[in-house]
């Protein structure tokens, strides 16, 4: 008994049951089945010698353990605050690189810092009663100097606690103060207003908003009925105000026209009056441009002179 009691403590400084080698184990059901105890002679072991090995053992241990969990790594674009077990969370926040704590008393709390996209889809109502789905997109980050209130009140999943409500509700204030038309007209504006609403609601829970914008804006099937029949009916009614346009300026053409054909009847009137030699100028100009007419032509044409105001001798050039 006394040798298998001295197998069972070597077992159990090499660990657990489950972990120890399989030859110790063969080695201690064949010492319990087959092994005449009354013959066998023990061996002395010191007692010094295993509280020693003990001792080194936990101190070991200890040490291991100590150093794994003394040292942490803050990465790039992120910090770190402190827990510890008797004063809570310290107000220091660390920046990025390697940090000593206190093993099992202090633990660390990883926050990243860096800007991070949000996207959330709110139905709200506008002015004029319209309905509107409005997709907006934000980039938020904590605040790294209130890191440790931050853990305080919200922990550290705080944009599903905050962005979802503080989101739905400025969007709902924003919407209602337009009608549908103008956020369409007017979205730059309307981007603006939400931006301006959610920075100072997100800046209360301590979280900065790089950027807001409007992602998506869509109306009810009605709405968009009328849109499409507005557009229409403006299309329509350019398109009348063009043909009406149109009319005036022939109307004004055939006027100036009209105007200007009866100004060259009445000069020529006057011409041929106060000089009878106009007539004869004029037959020239029309003699020579059908004898151009007719010197490019490939055909042969014989007709009579007088016919074709080509017959210049009859008249008077004096």
């Amino acid at each position: 008994m006394i040798f298998l009691s001295l197998v069972e403590l070597w077992l159990f400084i090499c660990g657990s049951w489950n972990d120890c080698n399989d030859q110790y184990l063969l080695l201690l059901v064949s010492a319990r089945t087959n092994m005449n105890f009354k013959n066998m002679k023990v061996p002395k072991v010191p007692l010094r010698g295993i509280g020693a090995l003990l001792s080194v053992g936990v101190v070991g241990g200890l040490g291991v353990y100590g150093l794994n969990n003394s040292v942490y790594n803050v990465e790039g674009g992120s910090r770190a605050i402190v827990f510890n077990r008797i004063t809570g969370i310290k107000d220091k926040v660390y920046p990025e690189g390697t940090h000593l704590i206190i093993p099992w008393f202090e633990r660390p709390i990883i926050y990243d810092v860096r800007a991070r996209p949000h996207e959330t889809s709110s139905i709200a109502g506008s002015r004029d009663l319209q309905m509107v789905k409005i997709v907006l997109r934000v980039l938020a980050r904590p605040v790294p100097d209130q890191l440790p209130t931050m853990y305080r009140t919200l922990g550290v999943d705080y944009a599903a606690k905050v962005m979802p409500s503080i989101v739905h509700e400025t969007l709902k204030a924003v919407v209602a103060q337009y009608n549908a038309s103008q956020l369409i007209t007017q979205r730059e504006t309307v981007s603006r207003e939400i931006r301006k609403i959610l920075t100072e609601r997100a800046a209360k829970f301590n979280i900065a908003m790089d950027d807001v914008s409007i992602t998506s804006l869509t109306f009810g099937n009605e709405f968009m009925t009328a849109i499409e029949a507005k557009q229409v009916a403006a299309q329509d009614a350019e398109r009348a105000k063009y043909v009406v346009e149109l009319a005036e300026q022939d109307k004004k053409s055939a006027i100036i026209r009209a105007q200007g054909e009866a100004k060259s009847a009445q000069l020529i009137g006057e011409a041929i009056a106060n000089n009878p030699a106009f007539v004869t100028l004029r037959k020239i100009e029309a003699a020579r441009e059908i004898a151009k007419e007719i010197s490019n032509s490939a055909n042969k044409v014989y007709l009579n002179s007088d016919s074709l105001l080509l017959n210049l001798q009859d008249l008077k050039l004096t």
